[in-house]
């Protein structure tokens, strides 16, 4: 197989960053943000100890540098900088109202040293600061909130360096209802943060209400696009009514949504994510312990694929082997970084007999690009048995060739070769040794330049990391589909195949769409 020369790809790629980098509203999240949140582990349970130690555990795990990535900006002068595991968020119930003059005020029993000096800490470990406010009168717990005082409330934030902003939807007035009145509201703090001066990515959570995806690009990096998730597979609640199968008409987003009840949803309106500004499908709940381990492969697969945010939910403190290990996959880590920037789609979609406990059953077939010419594939089955699952190169490749003039999409005339993105996963004595101390993600366990399992995007990005077919981040080669072939794969119940292919021929369609 003919590779680009690395310098020529890696221009490229860096012409794709500073194209994409120009969508952004405020030149933030070019490729989806990652870190961690409180909320789904911990709840009000929060403390200035509790993001510290937490904060030092995803640096001493590796986790912070499983996603460092340079972007060259402003015609190459300066370098922007952005870890992905990056941003430690501190989500509701840190405030106990305002002061005298109005400005936000934190509990200093739960912040001793005050918020500033939380953010500080974590800028000495090389992390951002993430918190959280509502556009409302006041937040889902019932603390002080920001709407109608924005401006008053980036400047604190500002100052007490916040690198990251959560904004619900709660206690909203009612200033609800159509896409104008929301986008106001929200615009509101999207005007007030760029006045600071300080770059604050922006995340929206107005759980999909009016439709954000449709308008929110202009003025936030992220937007919720459904109720809150809860730690199920697939378990229908009637607090989350709608099911995915409504589109876009989606009346009441709910809460207590199941993570395939999401991932449905979202297909409707994939195309609306773009770099700087992303579909946001909540925070990952791998961890947790409602889910099975299939299951929680499934999850963080899809979320890195159609290219929401992942942020981690779960204790890192009491972190297992197997929960470590999924989050620290360089493969599927790639999906999600990839510097195109475009979320899967759902390619085709049909109901199963074995149906599990709630009476669900489905399987379905998700397809995207990625750069170099690569695209990645996903079996899901939410079947309640294993299955052999395929997909012939003209499904997979059903949008080509449905654009094609001249007979079958030249991709269908080509060989693919397969590569399993999990194939590579860490071993539990691996993460165990990290999770120890005994090795680090860097250390004498991992050492191996040629290491399939570690992967540090503080030295290399991952555009550079891929341009030069870095082990760690491709996966293992199981395959190769013939030219009109067809992609075979057993699926576990519950269970997804994940894959990144790649023309094993002269690598021409590569060249064309890249430069």
């Amino acid at each position: 197989m003919n590779f680009l020369p690395f310098n020529i790809l890696a221009t490229a790629l860096a012409n794709i960053a500073l194209k994409v980098s120009a969508a952004s509203y405020n030149g933030l999240a070019i490729t989806p943000q990652m870190g961690w949140d409180n909320w789904n582990a911990f709840g009000c349970d929060v403390s200035q100890d509790l993001l510290l130690g937490t904060a030092q555990k995803i640096v001493d795990y590796g986790l912070r540098d499983l996603g460092y990535i340079l972007l060259c900006m402003a015609l190459l002068t300066t370098v922007k900088r952005d870890y992905r595991y990056y941003y430690i968020v501190l989500d509701d119930c840190w405030s106990v109202g305002r002061t005298s003059n109005g400005t936000l005020q934190p509990n200093m029993t739960k912040f001793p040293n005050g918020i500033a000096y939380v953010a500080d800490q974590l800028h000495d470990m090389g992390l951002g600061f993430g918190m959280y406010s509502s556009a409302g009168l006041y937040t889902c717990a019932q603390y002080a909130a920001s709407l109608g005082k924005e401006k008053q409330d980036a400047q604190t934030f500002a100052d007490w360096g916040v690198d990251y902003l959560k904004y619900d939807n709660c206690y909203n007035s009612g200033q609800s209802g159509t896409p104008l009145i929301t986008f106001n509201r929200y615009n509101a703090m999207s005007q007030a943060l760029n006045e600071t001066g300080r770059p604050i990515l922006y995340s929206m959570c107005n759980w999909g209400e009016d439709s954000p995806w449709n308008w929110a690009s202009t003025m936030a990096n992220s937007w919720r696009m459904s109720g809150d998730i809860y730690d199920s597979f697939d378990r229908p609640d009637e607090r989350c009514p709608c099911s995915g199968d409504e589109g876009y008409n989606c009346a009441f987003p709910g809460f207590h949504c199941s993570m395939m009840n999401i991932l449905n949803k979202v297909a409707a309106f994939q195309v609306k994510s773009q770099p700087g500004g992303w579909n946001d499908m909540d925070t990952l709940e791998v961890g947790n312990g409602g889910m099975n381990d299939d299951e929680y492969k499934l999850h963080f697969s899809m979320w890195a694929m159609m290219k929401s945010p992942l942020i981690i939910g779960t204790d890192v403190r009491s972190m297992t082997a197997h929960t470590l290990s999924i989050y620290s996959n360089p493969a599927v880590i790639a999906i999600s970084q990839d510097p195109k920037g475009v979320a899967g789609h759902r390619a085709w979609r049909y109901y199963v007999n074995d149906t599990d406990e709630y009476g669900e059953g489905e399987i379905s077939l998700w397809v995207g690009e990625l750069s170099g010419g690569d695209y990645v594939v996903a079996f899901v089955n939410a079947g309640n048995e294993a299955r052999m699952m395929n997909a012939s190169l003209r499904e997979i490749f059903f949008d080509e060739s449905s654009t094609s003039t001249s007979g079958p999409a030249p991709q269908m005339m080509q060989s693919w070769d397969v590569y399993d993105l999990w194939a590579n996963r860490m071993d539990n004595a691996t993460a165990n040794a990290i999770i120890n101390g005994n090795a680090t993600i860097n250390g004498t366990v991992m050492d191996s330049a040629n290491s399939t399992m570690k992967y540090n995007s503080t030295e290399t990005s991952y555009a550079n990391g891929l341009a030069m077919n870095n082990a760690a981040l491709l996966g293992s080669k199981t395959t190769t589909i013939a030219p009109m072939g067809t992609l075979v794969a057993m699926v576990a119940r519950h269970g997804v195949g994940f894959y990144r292919i790649r023309s094993s021929g002269s690598g021409g369609i590569r060249v064309k769409e890249e430069l």
